[in-house]
């Protein structure tokens, strides 16, 4: 077996399985796991969770706060160094069409000129469909060395193992990239703080897979804490701590089935289309856009909103922008008029056709509906008498004394059924931008028929939406009614929706374990 001479599994239990499964790894049906791990040397065992988007969203590319809860689920890895240097990574989660191993020399990174180009890397990894997965893990060692200047003298063996589902809108990618990068540093020797390790994380994302995500999901898993919310202001990752869960609430996910994938098309249309809406917005301002290398992003001297469309009020933009941006603009009619865009993940297909006007409003309307549920939640938390929220706290966020009045009142209703409309708001605008799906409309719905009288208040898609979890408001100890729904979301979808319950310590709050191994750890 192998022994912790450092850290702590924190009494986790996907941890302590973990730990099991390396102790008899000689006999895992996997073949290629078997033999990766000298038995009587070191590793460093990381873990990340996934997170449960419950406000925000898409917003965080537009600079919204956001608001994430990590969930019990995680990524564990394990590494080993060794002395050559090449890189063999296995996987062992169950996917058709993935091979379970990648092997890859570490000098395949490198040129004599220094790290290999981003693109160049993207193509590599992305030519190699079986194990394309690899570029998640793989690609902390690119961003490692393009960045820190890091240098690695020898290579690393490296196991996964995820209980976080992939393709359900539950940042598993992220919690992957974030594992495997503070593995990396522990093992290396790399020192880094938690922001800069989302960042880096969010680069591999961004620049090695090629998936335009924002940072949220890097931040949450690093930096999350069990059973509290962050908030991130995602302008660019601002972290303004994290926000307890009051007593008598808890949220739920439910797995609509719907594969999502941050890659897809929608998704980076959505983006496009903000993008767009802020570069019109801007021009239309009279503010000075200076463009960049050829088909790179324009810059803007913005004085105003700093370069996010979340730091627009709403009712200014309904009173001055609404009317000025198109519902839809082709790409090549958007370029021939304003060069590009300000953002550098994303490019415009001239062929294609964008809606414009729906996606640049979302964050706009978002980052308030986040503002106000993070108020409402920390007074709630602070209130033992749960009347609601302060007329005060409410003026802080841009209300008039007669609306903060009316809404903290006793007369009011239930302040978890105000929490729970804002989440069906939210809902509403991922429709609008076309990243709803019939399935998570339903279950939505189903939540919205039960009702507060079943103890569910609020119900919500998450992440980068096209399908994947729906986050749910409900009354502590609501299990019986949130099980209700999953079956019967079931009888009329005919799939089982995976229930998401509970939290778990983002990967800088765990750290890493330091294992040494003896020969019996063979034996057996």
């Amino acid at each position: 077996m192998y022994r912790v001479t450092e850290g702590s599994t924190q009494g986790l239990p996907d941890v302590q399985a973990f730990l099991d499964l390396l102790g008899g790894l000689h006999r895992h049906p996997i073949e290629a796991a078997r033999g990766l791990f000298d038995p009587t040397g070191e590793l460093i065992v990381t873990r990340a969770p996934g997170r449960l988007d419950v406000m925000g969203g898409i917003a965080d590319y537009s600079g919204s706060l956001v608001l994430e809860m990590p969930i019990r689920e995680g990524v564990l890895v394990a590494l080993q160094p060794q002395r050559d240097r090449s890189l063999r990574i296995v996987t062992l989660a169950d996917e058709t069409g993935r091979d379970p191993a990648f092997e890859m020399p570490l000098a395949a990174l490198e040129s004599p000129v220094g790290p290999m180009d981003y693109a160049a890397a993207r193509a590599w990894f992305a030519s190699r469909a079986r194990t394309r997965w690899a570029a998640y893990i793989a690609g902390a060692f690119l961003v490692l060395m393009r960045e820190c200047g890091a240098e690695f003298p020898h290579g690393a063996r490296i196991l996964v193992a995820s209980e976080v589902p992939e393709g359900r809108g539950v940042a598993s990618s992220a919690a992957l990239e974030v594992a495997a990068m503070q593995a990396v540093a522990a093992a290396y020797d790399i020192r880094l703080e938690p922001v800069q390790l989302a960042g880096l994380c969010q680069m591999v994302e961004n620049l090695v897979v090629g998936a335009p995500c924002g940072i949220m999901d890097q931040i949450t898993a690093a930096c999350g804490e069990q059973d509290r919310l962050l908030a991130l202001l995602c302008q660019p990752a601002e972290m303004q701590g994290t926000i307890a869960i009051p007593d008598d609430i808890e949220f739920w996910g439910l797995d609509s089935g719907v594969r999502h994938s941050v890659s897809g098309a929608d998704y980076g249309s959505v983006r496009v289309g903000a993008f767009m809406g802020y570069r019109i917005i801007a021009e239309h301002s009279g503010m000075q856009a200076t463009a960049g290398r050829p088909g790179g992003p324009v810059t803007i001297d913005d004085p105003a909103w700093h370069g996010y469309l979340a730091n627009i009020y709403p009712s200014y933009f309904e009173t001055h922008f609404h009317d000025v941006l198109p519902e839809r603009i082709s790409g090549r009619e958007f370029l021939a008029r304003y060069g590009g865009t300000t953002d550098p993940v994303t490019s415009i297909t001239p062929a294609r056709t964008y809606a414009v006007r729906n996606p640049a409003a979302h964050p706009i309307q978002e980052n308030f509906r986040v503002r106000v549920f993070a108020e409402m939640l920390k007074r709630l938390s602070q209130d033992p008498c749960r009347t609601g929220v302060s007329p005060g706290g409410l003026r802080g966020l841009g209300m008039g004394d007669k609306l903060a009045r009316t809404i903290s009142a006793k007369k009011t209703p239930d302040p978890f059924i105000l929490l729970g409309e804002l989440m069906y708001q939210s809902h509403a605008g991922y429709s609008a931008c076309g990243l709803g799906c019939d399935a998570t409309d339903f279950l939505v719905d189903l939540v919205r028929y039960a009702g507060p009288a079943e103890g569910l208040y609020g119900a919500k898609i998450t992440g980068g939406g096209n399908g994947g979890t729906v986050a749910v408001l409900a009354r502590r100890g609501s299990a019986e009614a949130i099980h209700a729904v999953a079956e019967a979301y079931a009888r009329r979808r005919g799939y089982q929706p995976y229930i998401f319950s509970g939290s778990s310590p983002g990967a800088c709050s765990f750290g890493h374990l330091r294992l040494w191994g003896t020969p019996k750890s063979h034996t057996g």
